[in-house]
């Protein structure tokens, strides 16, 4: 362990922190803007940088470099993102005697900058993109250059990373749209609105490279991380290593990554992305010169701890590693847990306060690297990642296990989360046969995620479960310190008639209970469930005819309605006896809502523009408003033509999701 004696981390990236783990921490003061965060918690020191707003908290230089100088620190650790690519900020911890745990400044703006970053690459022997070398001005000139290089292309930062300030343009129109979402992007995530364009090579792999370097021109390739499955650009699911790459395409990424670290002269850890095709060519996508967030998959693989090796490096230590010393031991899969709705375009976030949070670890071979708790608050400020879920296995096929089994038994409560759709995604068999890209979630979901497709014995298993539990809690009802109550109405102990509502079929049921083991006829199958049956668990493991399931009772009321997380999805029954089935039909059904007229906010945010004023003539697919979520802009569009009848938002608002935006007549 190198011998600083103190060093600071700044958190960012929400509540997905390192934490540089436990075993450096002899003197770590953590920066925040939360004294109820975990890592303030867990930190020797902590000092709040400011408010939540990121311009006043993580992106405030004056206020990081104040609490720098308070605790006297000789090294920071950047994270990852923020200021962790910032060459302002690495040179002013220069100019003050204090150790960057990363890269110098040079390399920080070569790579940090897409433009320099790609003639470098281009000069280093690196495969490149076709496309603009140069700045783009304004919008004219972005179709200009667009019809130059060809549709479709990619519009992004220029400084940026992380999928923001980047759109896919297909034709003119969606150029300027483009242009102006992803400026605004830019300049709001990275306090640099330049853009650049490139063609935009269809149904590839995003495959990158993990490389580290010392100040002794030494540099290793760690092997590479499939990222394929991606939203907004943003990744989703990630493993190491890939299943499309041969050993010698992954030695010539891997030469490639070390020919462009070595040209900038790159000292720490590093990450090269490439975009590789259906006939594995390979092309550089960017350089992030930070910690990747899904960088814990290369240690379960190599074995190596690439927050230790940042900072030896840092310290001025050589690499203790040769090229052949570096393993693919086993196989690594990462999942990003969102707090989102994954059933609007595949994850537009959720805010709330964790009300119940348990972490899958009593799984083997499970790591999850998380900032928060049960009580923290998911806010509209940060990225809405509540936490990386790791598994490792042997094989790919014993790591996939573990991930669903993992998903199965992680309970999160309080917030909308994503878990469904992870869930999907590694069980597909597509994913399970390799054959990913990253039009993966649009290709396999075309009309949007819907949840898990229940086959004819899933479905049968769900409703003998969710009958089971009912009656589990009829027969508690019974009881009053563990003794028979007399009861006013006597159930038959023997077999009860049910009838549950699961979507739009109704399925008469019939049960029977023998200790633990409930005996449930449905649709002329009878199926047996056993379980300890503790209503109070959040999680319940229940066993049907042999086979093991983890499912979560999210809530069930004396209406009979009651909520059930199986197979990662939650499905919403409705439980009745006979009698009271036969009578629900009588009851009245509540209008539904038209919502053509109006426009709600699909989710929390921060009104950015509102494009219309009452009275005007809008039409259908017209730009209303633009709400800014967890650092992504998003257009609101009006569902039909019409005439503005009322706004109810204006720039600068917050809104919640469900809040009503406009009125038409």
């Amino acid at each position: 362990m190198p011998n600083f004696k103190h060093v600071i981390r700044p958190t960012n990236y929400n509540r997905t922190n390192h934490m540089l783990k436990l075993k450096f921490r002899t003197n770590v003061p953590v920066i925040s803007g939360s004294c109820a965060s975990v890592h303030v918690k867990m930190a020797d020191e902590a000092v709040c940088v400011g408010p939540a707003p990121t311009s006043k908290s993580y992106l405030n230089m004056d206020a990081i470099m104040e609490a720098i100088k308070k605790t006297r620190a000789q090294a920071v650790h950047p994270g990852y993102g923020f200021l962790s690519e910032n060459k302002e900020f690495a040179r002013r911890l220069a100019s003050e005697g204090v150790t960057f745990v990363g890269p110098d400044t040079h390399a920080i703006q070569a790579m940090g900058d897409k433009i320099e970053s790609k003639l470098l690459a281009k000069n280093a022997k690196v495969n490149t993109i076709p496309g603009f070398d140069g700045v783009v001005k304004d919008a004219d000139e972005a179709v200009r250059i667009a019809r130059e290089i060809g549709y479709p292309v990619m519009i992004k930062a220029s400084a940026g990373g992380g999928g923001k300030g980047m759109r896919i343009a297909w034709n003119d129109e969606e150029t300027r749209e483009g242009f102006r979402f992803s400026s605004q992007e830019a300049a709001s995530s990275f306090g640099d609105d330049r853009l650049l364009i490139e063609k935009f090579i269809d149904n590839p792999r995003h495959i990158e490279i993990q490389v580290l370097a010392d100040k002794h021109d030494n540099a290793l390739w760690l092997n590479e991380r499939e990222c394929s499955i991606q939203r907004r650009n943003q990744k989703v699911v990630e493993e190491a290593p890939s299943t499309f790459l041969d050993p010698e395409t992954r030695r010539a990424m891997g030469e490639q990554a070390v020919a462009l670290a070595k040209a900038v002269k790159y000292s720490s850890a590093g990450t090269v992305e490439f975009l590789v095709d259906t006939k594995k060519n390979f092309y550089f996508l960017e350089m992030n010169t930070r910690l990747q967030v899904e960088h814990p998959i290369t240690e379960c693989i190599t074995g190596l701890d690439l927050v230790q090796e940042m900072i030896r490096v840092a310290k001025g230590y050589p690499l203790r590693h040769k090229q052949a010393d570096i393993p693919i031991n086993g196989w690594a899969v990462e999942c990003r847990v969102y707090a989102e709705d994954p059933y609007k375009s595949f994850g537009l976030p959720s805010i709330g306060r964790l009300s119940r949070y348990q972490e899958p670890l009593h799984v083997s071979n499970v790591r999850v690297d998380s900032g928060i708790q049960e009580g923290s608050d998911i806010s509209i400020y940060y990225d809405p990642m509540i936490s990386k879920l790791i598994t490792y296995g042997s094989d790919r096929a014993e790591a996939l296990q573990r991930m669903e089994e993992a998903l199965d038994n992680y309970v999160i409560r309080g917030v909308t989360h994503n878990i469904a759709l992870l869930r999907e995604v590694i069980i597909h068999p597509r994913f399970v046969q390799g054959d990913v890209s990253t039009k993966f979630l649009p290709d396999v979901y075309p009309d949007g995620f819907k949840g898990h497709k229940l086959t004819d014995l899933e479905k049968r298993e769900l409703l003998a479960i969710a009958t089971s539990l009912y009656m589990a809690e009829q027969l508690r009802s019974q009881q009053f310190l563990g003794s028979p109550r007399i009861s006013l109405a006597k159930l038959d102990l023997n077999n009860w008639e049910l009838s549950i509502q699961l979507g739009d079929g109704t399925y008469s049921v019939t049960v029977s209970n023998n200790g633990s083991t409930f005996s449930v006829e449905v649709d002329g199958m009878k199926l047996n469930v056993t379980s300890e049956w503790n209503l109070a668990s959040p999680l319940l493991s229940v066993t049907i005819d042999g086979t093991q399931r983890t499912i979560q009772c999210l809530s069930r009321d004396a209406a009979g309605n009651i909520s059930i997380q199986f197979l990662g999805t939650v499905y919403k029954l409705r439980i009745l006896t006979k009698l009271a089935a036969e009578l629900s039909k009588y009851m009245p059904e509540k209008a539904v809502e038209d919502t053509t007229s109006i426009l709600r906010s699909p989710m929390p945010g921060a009104v950015v523009a509102v494009s219309v004023k009452p009275g005007d003539l809008v039409s259908e697919g017209q730009e209303i408003c633009v709400i800014e979520a967890m650092k992504m802009q998003n257009s609101m569009i009006a569902a039909k033509t019409g005439k503005v009848k009322a706004l109810h938002c204006k720039a600068g608002e917050t809104v919640g999701e469900g809040d009503l935006l406009i009125e038409l007549e």
